[in-house]
């Protein structure tokens, strides 16, 4: 019998999620919206496809919450997209409502699942679902480091011309403007890329991948990314609900965790059937540490400034 996934937000990023998931046969799939006729269709269009693609997961598109009763997984996409000159953080306000409103429908129909949360600003957002479903820590969990590790590791491998499948990259603090990229723990087949480019271009390289998602969105000037962000959550998806006990960046609600206290933020964890299984803390320099710090304390500040009833 397959797993059941919910993934709530028939745009761009939900609907390719939807997509990855059925096609991957990870998941039977129920894609769900507030727009009429919007989730059928795309629903219906993807299911139409299975014969062609190989796959055998069902989706079902809706609009109708009690479809998504028993999911073991809801991932969260509704909200509005950034477009140009828009920060995650201009996405605040409509988009905490939002999450609100969808995440206490879903838990009251599947109080067993895990929250995955693609929806920015995403170290927020994850706050606002915690709260909005009283779920422990470990039970819902944010897409940003996967994503911006992947865009660290797209921009390394092109300046490297070496396969991107070589390289391994950590990235932690929140998914924005003070994320922490760590070269120290980023390999090209086992070995630093501080060996292999210099201080200049490394940071260079960083800037880039902080700016990614910008990029994008400047370029596409009316929406935001959603193929690599569908990958990203998909990743986290599969490991959890196939028990890989994968260790990968999420935002996780840190309780003490790196001298970090109340705030989520991006760290490894490891994820299994139980969602975040173990969080792990590695060795950071005193620099490292400030600006994980720093980084947190933007977080948070922003989690202040939230005035929508959780």
């Amino acid at each position: 019998m397959y797993k059941k996934v919910t993934v709530i937000g028939a745009g761009n990023v939900g609907a390719t999620t939807a997509q990855r998931i059925a096609e991957k046969d990870l998941a039977d799939v129920v894609l769900i919206d507030i727009a009429e006729g919007i989730p059928q269709g795309k629903g219906l269009d993807l299911l139409e496809s299975a014969p062609i693609e190989g796959f055998h997961s069902r989706i079902q598109g809706t609009r109708d919450y009690d479809m998504t009763r028993d999911s073991d997984l809801v991932i969260v996409t509704a909200g509005i997209p950034r477009k140009p000159g828009m920060s995650r953080d201009d996405l605040i306000a409509t988009n905490a409502k939002i999450v609100s409103t969808v995440v206490k429908e879903a838990v009251l129909r599947s109080p067993d699942a895990i929250l995955l949360l693609v929806t920015n600003p995403l170290d927020v957002m994850c706050f606002v679902a915690k709260k909005a479903s009283g779920f422990p820590r470990e039970k819902v969990i944010g897409m940003a480091g996967v994503l911006d590790a992947a865009r660290f590791r797209t921009f390394l491998s092109m300046e490297l011309d070496v396969s991107a499948e070589n390289i391994s990259a950590l990235v932690l603090g929140g998914h924005g403007d003070s994320m922490v990229p760590m070269p120290r723990y980023t390999t090209v087949a086992g070995i630093p890329i501080t060996e292999l480019l210099p201080a200049k271009t490394i940071e260079a390289l960083i800037r880039r991948t902080r700016d990614g998602g910008a990029e994008i969105v400047n370029l596409i000037k009316t929406g935001s990314a959603f193929y690599a962000p569908s990958s990203a959550v998909t990743e986290m998806a599969e490991a959890i609900l196939k028990d890989q006990k994968k260790i990968l960046p999420c935002s996780v609600y840190l309780m003490g965790e790196y001298g970090i206290q109340g705030v989520f933020i991006g760290v490894p964890v490891k994820l299994g059937a139980g969602g975040v299984e173990k969080i792990i803390e590695i060795k950071l320099t005193d620099e490292e540490q400030r600006l994980l710090n720093i980084s947190a304390d933007a977080v948070r500040s922003i989690v202040l400034k939230l005035d929508v009833e959780v």
